[in-house]
């Protein structure tokens, strides 16, 4: 009875490591002291025109008039979004600019849907513009010592974020491979435990 158990188990302890670390710490678009606003199962507008549940958070449609519902996307009108820029000036972007393919905070987190990829300016102060079409850079001399090390320190912040990304990776791998070796180690045990009792 409990060998039959052990699979089940096993799958359960893997999806919750690894639901554990693909579980963000912040909501999208949302400032700091307000994460604790959003935490409940039932989250009222803003202007206390409506309530919505928590699944409608960021979904992509507009529930409040105000926005509070999408603080992650573009499609509240009268929404804002909160960039954190790490190592520079936070700031509220109208939700217009999210996804809009140009790099309006300087940690590059408007522009998350894939379709152009923001590098992290922050350390440089976040003065630093970026366009989609062709990456044009105000700082004008990048031979400098200053721009290689910012430059070194923003490949070093990718590297890490990649890193996070192939961690879950490889939890997910990892715990496929555990769950087919109890498998097939199973399906030779039976059939190991057959053949013997054929044999007799």
């Amino acid at each position: 009875m409990f060998k039959n158990l052990i699979p089940l188990i096993l799958i359960s302890i893997c999806f919750q490591l690894v639901f554990v670390h693909c579980k963000s710490p912040f909501i999208l678009g949302v400032h700091p002291l307000d994460q604790k606003y959003f935490s409940s199962e039932i989250i009222k507008c803003k202007d206390g025109s409506k309530s919505f549940t928590r699944d409608r958070l960021n979904d992509n449609f507009c529930d409040c008039i105000d926005g509070t519902d999408e603080p992650g996307t573009s499609a509240c009108p009268d929404g804002k979004f909160y960039c954190r820029n790490v190592g520079s000036t936070p700031q509220f972007i109208f939700s217009s600019r999210v996804n809009d393919h140009y790099c309006d905070c300087c940690d590059g987190s408007d522009e998350y849907d894939g379709s152009i990829r923001c590098p992290n300016t922050c350390v440089m102060g976040g003065d630093v513009e970026y366009k989609h079409s062709n990456y044009i850079s105000t700082v004008n001399d990048l031979d400098s010592i200053d721009a290689k090390e910012t430059k070194n320190r923003v490949n070093l912040e990718d590297l890490i974020q990649k890193l996070e990304g192939l961690k879950i990776f490889l939890l997910l791998q990892v715990s496929v491979v555990l769950i087919s070796f109890v498998m097939i180690f199973r399906i030779i045990h039976r059939r190991f435990r057959s053949r013997r009792r054929h044999h007799r």
